[in-house]
């Protein structure tokens, strides 16, 4: 026997309404600061434009294909990849190993969560160029500029001492070194409040069975964790692939782009090459990455939270 379908009463429409005009306005923001721009930015990827005439010549996927060539591009890809990979392990492993020590009932905690939380706010113009100083490698009246290699030379350990920035195989990891100390601090915040939603009495269970510190840190702290853990290292990779201004602070990208990253990239493509139709679709290309990582990261910690 079928069924009539169900009538629609004039309060079903109203509640319906009323819910969309709520989240309206967050819709109409969200379709001009992103949905616009990036159509625009898709639409100038297939045209070569210099910035400045009025006329934009249609080239359709040349852009693109000419990117796939570009191995400076793909060179700062790998180059992100690797301040990427250090962030995901030196910077949440200090995190992490700070939040436990912090979680405890130690005296002046509250001292060290602020210190601990000091990098990530102050302002990575001013951090790059501290750190450019300090590990500066020229001379003034025989004596090093650069804080690091004046302390070493003051020690007799003259072998240590080095150009730091301007070697290319030293550059790309002191860059990613300071990157994690900069950002290491928000995943110990994250870390530190999740730790503190873990039920005290499953430690005090595990205490009672037996279990030392390293047991419970596998079997208590670390599943307990896990969401938490996969929200940090999302934040992680997508922050870290997209470290721009400690760059630009400290090096510019060099030496001979040893340190280039894809923003910086892009940017130098805009402002030098006034190439902004292929600044574009790097843009695009960069953005359909993080978009992809992003989607593939969020399903790994929906499995991992089911599992």
């Amino acid at each position: 026997m079928l069924s009539l379908p169900k009538k629609i009463s004039f309060l079903d429409v109203k509640d319906k309404a009323e819910n969309f005009l709520f989240v309206l306005p967050a819709l109409l923001i969200f379709a001009v600061f992103y949905i616009y721009p990036f159509y625009e930015i898709f639409n100038l990827s297939l045209r070569e434009w210099d910035g400045i005439s009025l006329t934009k010549t249609f080239v359709g996927l040349d852009n693109f294909r000419e990117m796939m060539g570009d191995t400076i591009w793909w060179g700062s890809m790998w180059h992100a990849a690797y301040i990427t990979l250090i962030a995901l392990t030196f910077q949440n492993l200090l995190a992490f190993a700070l939040a436990l020590a912090c979680d405890r009932e130690i005296r002046c905690k509250g001292v060290y969560r602020v210190i601990f939380f000091l990098p990530p706010v102050l302002s990575e113009i001013v951090v790059g160029l501290v750190w450019q100083w300090i590990l500066a490698s020229g001379k003034q009246g025989g004596e090093y500029i650069g804080l690091l290699n004046h302390v070493l030379q003051n020690l007799g350990l003259h072998q240590m001492i080095h150009s730091w920035l301007s070697d290319p195989h030293t550059a790309l990891t002191c860059v990613a070194v300071i990157n994690s100390w900069k950002g290491f601090g928000w995943g110990f915040i994250l870390f530190l409040a999740g730790l503190q939603t873990i039920d005290r009495q499953l430690y005090e269970a595990a205490r009672v069975d037996g279990a030392g510190s390293w047991r419970m840190l596998r079997n208590v702290t670390i599943p307990m964790m896990l969401p938490v853990i996969a929200v940090v290292i999302i934040l992680t990779i997508l922050g870290s692939m997209q470290a721009f201004v400690l760059v630009i602070a400290m090096t510019g990208g060099g030496p001979g782009y040893h340190t280039e990253v894809p923003v910086t990239r892009i940017l130098g493509v805009m402002t030098s090459g006034n190439r902004f139709g292929y600044a574009s679709a790097m843009g695009v290309m960069f953005g359909m990455i993080l978009i992809s990582v992003s989607f593939t990261l969020k399903m790994l910690s929906n499995r991992m939270k089911q599992a």
